[in-house]
């Protein structure tokens, strides 16, 4: 695995949008203020031409110029490394248009986001087997003040916290008092308001054989893996099954004696979605060598739909592989969300209301 080198004093920062650009508020104002911290923090930065765009569908512009986009940005020697503007709906149009082949040749750089720019996270550790961070896009920089979670990510840029933890409590939107748009503070940090309460499953010990028909539901007991963590959000993962761009199955067998932690979380999936994305990766061989499962808070959290809930949507699926499945943890689109390093090796603790990862870079 390539790691690059982490963003250095008064390095070079490059923004691109290889899905939405930040074009439209709050994202405008977040990202203007963004730029301000960046520069109060002794960042100079450099600008894609997409980053205030909305010319696209999904996206922020055609594909072809948006992957020209980032892949002239990416191997722009100057810039130490790369944040995207935001998230999207379509950025799968514009992974033809990357070219994996001079991620491979460049001199690597570290690429943050989420959500959409899964598209580029994952693919670049399962095609380029160079690490990426599915972290935060650059308009949670602009928010006031920073969540604990945003400068995590920013120490995990520069390399001064590769081990991070569970936040204490998470924010469900749907539940927070209505505000007039004409009192709306574009900078509003997260408004936390939910504890947070993960939960733990992990294989029977009933017999030594396991059968694939239990698992059971911990609190008190700690729990530890480890191995090479890969994953994003399932809306894109899925796609890109079974496409030329499939490149799991000769990643897992790469990194077989590490085994792999997937991690994964969901945006716009109900939980009859859910349970078919799990379906569709696990038939395609994408769960080989699992060492365990990391599952986010679902953005669809409570739902549930003819007795099937977020959480058998998931378990009753994945328990034949006889791996712990930790579910509503801090990754994804319920804030705040944990900055990881897809494709790193990663150890895994978890004990009641804790839960950390440490990344090894090797």
């Amino acid at each position: 695995m390539r790691y690059p080198k982490f963003l250095k004093n008064g390095g070079i920062i490059g923004f691109v949008a290889p899905s939405f650009g930040c074009s439209t508020e709050p994202y405008i104002s977040l990202f203007k203020n963004a730029q301000n911290k960046f520069d109060n923090l002794g960042y100079k930065m450099k600008f894609g031409p997409n980053v205030y765009e909305d010319k696209g569908i999904g996206i922020s512009n055609l594909p072809p110029l948006c992957g020209k986009e980032l892949n002239d940005m990416y191997s722009e020697e100057s810039v130490d490394a790369i944040i995207s503007c935001g998230g999207g709906e379509l950025m799968c149009e514009v992974v033809p248009y990357i070219d994996f082949d001079l991620v491979k040749r460049s001199e690597p750089k570290w690429y943050m986001g989420y959500s959409d720019n899964t598209n580029f996270t994952f693919l670049s550790a399962t095609i380029a087997d160079t690490a990426a961070i599915y972290g935060p896009c650059v308009s949670s920089f602009g928010m006031e003040p920073w969540h604990s979670s945003i400068n995590d990510a920013l120490l995990l840029l520069r390399g001064e916290r590769l081990t991070v933890s569970g936040y204490d409590m998470w924010e469900k939107e749907d539940e927070l008092p209505d505000i007039p748009p004409e009192e709306v503070n574009p900078l509003e940090p997260y408004n936390l308001n939910r504890k947070t309460e993960y939960k733990f499953f992990i294989p029977s010990d009933s017999s030594s054989m396991y059968d694939g028909k239990e698992l059971l539901p911990v609190t008190d007991k700690e729990i530890k893996f480890e191995g090479r963590l890969i994953g994003g959000c399932m809306d894109c993962l899925v796609n890109l099954c079974g496409t030329e761009f499939d490149h799991v199955s000769d990643f897992a067998e790469k990194y077989k004696d590490d085994g792999i932690i997937w991690f994964l979380e969901s945006c716009d999936l109900n939980v009859m979605s859910i349970r078919r994305s799990i379906f569709m990766m696990k038939h395609s061989g994408w769960f080989k060598h699992v060492k365990g499962f990391l599952i986010g808070r679902p953005l669809c959290y409570g739902q549930e739909m003819m007795g099937l809930d977020q959480y058998s949507a998931v378990t009753e699926l994945l328990k034949q592989f006889h791996v712990p499945i930790l579910m509503d943890l801090d990754i994804g689109h319920l804030p705040p969300m944990m900055p990881l390093i897809d494709g790193a090796y990663t150890k895994v603790s978890a004990k009641a209301s804790t839960f950390t990862l440490e990344h090894i870079l090797k």
